[in-house]
């Protein structure tokens, strides 16, 4: 069941495609009717959703949504779509915009945590501590023994495949490592900023020969669409690890399989996965099952911006995008420009 709070007829109705904290709730029925799911239900499915969507004014998403011409075809009244999120490859803005929809999104209120959990799988992935983990938790522990060697994050050659804001964060974050950062990006960084990070900017092949670790921190674009392939693995020292923390298909899961079995990598970690990029025709349905079955690999469940208290100011700033558009403002955080509505 649908939790809906009504606070007068003239409201605007908004549709919630997920849950969120009680204070979201109470902020959002300050200004209109809002609908969401209850915290058992947690995400509406896309059909559940796009019904409840066909009468709403406002909708408020998350990652497990996908918004393309035909969905926007079903909901005439429709004003404003805030994508509690900053990567939006799974949102079509200019059919936003043709339908005379806003298209918001929250460009930094992820930064820090998404750099915290990739530096969490370097070290994760390169100390096996999933693998040690089950060692303990199946009862084979007895005491120490010469077991789980691992790789050192400290000294190590980082090599940053996209060096963005989160980029930026992470790399901030790898000083007190002492490790040496290399990075790979269309655009050079500042000259002060290169300095303070000790970055130095490399074409591809040269990093990723270069580097103990590798983190993939691109958005998903058809550039970058499995930029990190079966010659790009190839290319890399072997026994190195990889960290995707990016966008699932800018790595080729099916080529870092292979990898794996071939021993060319020495472990794989992600938070995201292919399966997640809905816009795109031909995405796997699932994450591949010998992917999954690899000892050398760590996986969350894209869990970049899973600390609650950023969840609840993602989740209010993404309701005051809504309240902004409803209210005949341009949202602060839009990326389209709606045409006029009829």
């Amino acid at each position: 069941m649908a939790d809906s709070c009504t606070v007068g007829e003239a409201n605007a109705r908004v549709v919630v495609t997920h849950w969120v904290h009680p204070e979201v709730t109470a902020y959002l029925a300050g200004f209109c009717d809002p609908v969401l799911p209850s915290e058992a239900e947690g995400v509406w499915p896309p059909r559940q959703a796009a019904e409840l969507a066909a009468t709403a004014d406002g909708l408020m998403t998350c990652m497990a949504d996908s918004i393309g011409a035909d969905f926007l075809a079903g909901c005439p009244r429709l004003r404003v779509i805030s994508a509690t999120l900053k990567g939006y490859d799974n949102f079509d803005a200019e059919a936003c915009a043709r339908r005379g929809v806003w298209l918001t999104i929250l460009p930094d209120m992820l930064t820090v945590p998404t750099a915290e959990l990739t530096v969490g799988l370097a070290i994760g992935i390169m100390r096996q501590i999933a693998r040690a983990d089950q060692y303990v938790r199946n009862g084979d522990f007895a005491g120490w023994r010469p077991l789980f060697y691992g790789s050192a994050l400290h000294g190590a050659t980082v090599g940053f495949v996209g060096m963005g804001q989160v980029g930026q964060a992470v790399a901030a974050r790898l000083r007190a490592f002492e490790a040496r950062i290399i990075y790979h990006d269309s655009r050079p960084l500042p000259a002060d900023l290169a300095s303070h990070l000790s970055a130095a900017r490399l074409g591809l092949p040269g990093l990723l020969a270069a580097s103990d670790v590798v983190l993939v921190l691109l958005p998903l674009t058809t550039a970058t669409r499995y930029l990190i392939n079966a010659a790009a693995l190839a290319a890399m020292r072997p026994g190195a690890f990889l960290v995707n923390a990016g966008r699932g298909s800018v790595v080729d899961e099916e080529a870092v399989a292979d990898a794996l079995e071939g021993g060319l990598l020495g472990g794989y970690a992600a938070d995201v996965y292919a399966m997640e990029d809905w816009a795109l025709p031909g995405r796997p349905a699932d994450i591949p099952r010998r992917l999954l079955n690899q000892p050398r690999t760590l996986f969350t469940p894209h869990l970049g911006s899973a600390v609650d208290e950023v969840r609840r100011r993602m989740s209010l700033e993404a309701a005051r995008q809504v309240e902004q558009a409803l209210s005949g403002q341009r949202p602060d955080y839009a990326v389209n420009q709606p045409n006029p509505r009829p």
